[in-house]
């Protein structure tokens, strides 16, 4: 075991050391050489694999953009302003979601699974539809929440240049593979058959379309050699955001959402449902997050938000609501939880009008009504700003729930 008194002698040994070489070295003095100015040229030339690289040119740049940031300089895309530079802040709502969503983090782990291994080990303990429901929604969402981080990291980060919202971008990257590990930690522990679940996706259809639905929305902008300045190029950045904010992390999360916490209200798979409480906060942060940027976009690009483009939004935001229904109609085909495919469609389309409404879309349902009042103080897509606005203290790291 270490003590001072070890680092003491150590040092007193070092000293001596030192001290032998600096008396040698004054014994035989060497003549001193000049120092010779290297070159950026010539620095990369010594050092192996950096003959190409062109350091001056690197520092011609840094000296380009050494002029100190203001703040009417920076935009959500295509802006001049140095990136690197966090602030001064423009959105101010962007670093408090950041702040917000780092207060809130939390590990899969934390939360108690015994419960629920217990019941689904008992073969009594859940009916075929009960079990139908938790199995499809690990389906979908094991892959989904991957498809949204592939999103981020590959595709939107890069195109958005505003160093404030990219600080939220990586904290909602984090958030997405926290999300992942989760459902993979409910799948270990429940035993299921991991290779089943992770490619349902795949082979279920009702949970394959809506991911084939994002899928190409993510691959033009992750081309290498696409890049953003032109209306058409914009525009493509525009849809990516809207679909994957308004449709599927908007829509396609909510049925699942929905039916694991009424589980969970009905004291069956406790601990699934505590998992989804934690990712409902982050998912309603998010969509309240991609909301506030496709705004900014369009407010300092008007020119992007044309008929044409509006009828895109609202096409996209109608077929995400129309896939969502019919994965309703496949994981409950018959009433259960004291809900069924019927009402789950009246909610979609209550879900829908607030997407709409948000991006400055009139409803497409005006008469759509939330069927689960239950659902208000956690789900209820009004209350969503005031939510995170005045029960910030409730974001805590780790913990149990508390939500009164």
């Amino acid at each position: 075991m270490l003590s001072w008194d070890d680092f003491d002698e150590k040092e007193k040994i070092a000293e001596s050391s030192v001290s032998k070489q600096v008396l040698k070295r004054e014994e035989t003095p060497a003549p001193a050489a000049p120092i010779e100015k290297k070159t950026a040229q010539k620095v990369s030339a010594e050092v192996p694999g950096l003959e190409s690289l062109d350091l001056e040119a690197g520092l011609a740049d840094l000296e380009g953009a050494s002029a100190r940031v203001d703040v009417s300089e920076k935009k959500m895309i295509n802006s001049r302003a140095d990136v690197n530079q966090l602030v001064p802040f423009k959105y101010d709502w962007a670093w408090q979601k950041y702040l917000d969503g780092s207060a809130n983090h939390w590990m899969p782990q934390e939360i108690n699974m015994t419960a629920d291994v217990a019941l689904w080990k008992d073969k009594n303990g859940l009916t075929e539809d009960e079990r139908r429901i938790v199995m499809r929604n690990l389906g979908f969402f094991s892959t989904a929440d991957s498809l949204v981080a592939n999103n981020i990291v590959l595709s939107v980060y890069k195109h958005i240049t505003n160093p404030e919202c990219r600080q939220y971008l990586l904290r909602q990257a984090l958030e997405e593979a926290i999300h992942t590990h989760a459902y993979q930690y409910v799948i270990e522990s429940l035993g299921m058959d991991e290779g089943e679940i992770f490619n349902m996706y795949k082979e279920i259809p009702s949970v394959a379309k809506k991911a084939a639905w994002a899928l190409p929305f993510t691959k033009s902008l992750s081309d290498q050699t696409f890049e953003t300045g032109t209306e058409e190029n914009d525009k493509i950045l525009l849809r990516n955001l809207i679909a994957f904010y308004c449709v599927l992390e908007g829509i396609f999360f909510y049925c699942g959402f929905t039916q694991i916490l009424s589980m969970g209200n009905r004291n069956k798979m406790t601990g699934t449902a505590e998992q989804f409480q934690y990712i409902l906060r982050d998912e309603s942060m998010h969509v309240n997050f991609g909301i506030d940027m496709i705004n900014q976009i369009k407010l300092e690009n008007p020119n992007l938000w044309d008929e044409e483009m509006q009828k895109q939004a609202e096409t996209m935001i109608l077929q995400g609501t129309q896939l969502e229904i019919e994965y309703a109609q496949d994981t409950m085909p018959k009433g259960i939880l004291g809900m069924n495919s019927e009402m789950m469609a009246e909610y979609l389309h209550f879900i829908a009008n607030r997407r709409l409404t948000q991006i400055g879309l009139n409803e497409a349902f005006p008469n759509a009504s939330n069927p689960f009042p239950w659902m208000s103080e956690i789900m209820d897509l009004r209350k969503e700003k005031n939510f995170f606005e005045t029960r910030v203290i409730e974001y805590q790291t780790g913990g149990a729930l508390n939500w009164d």
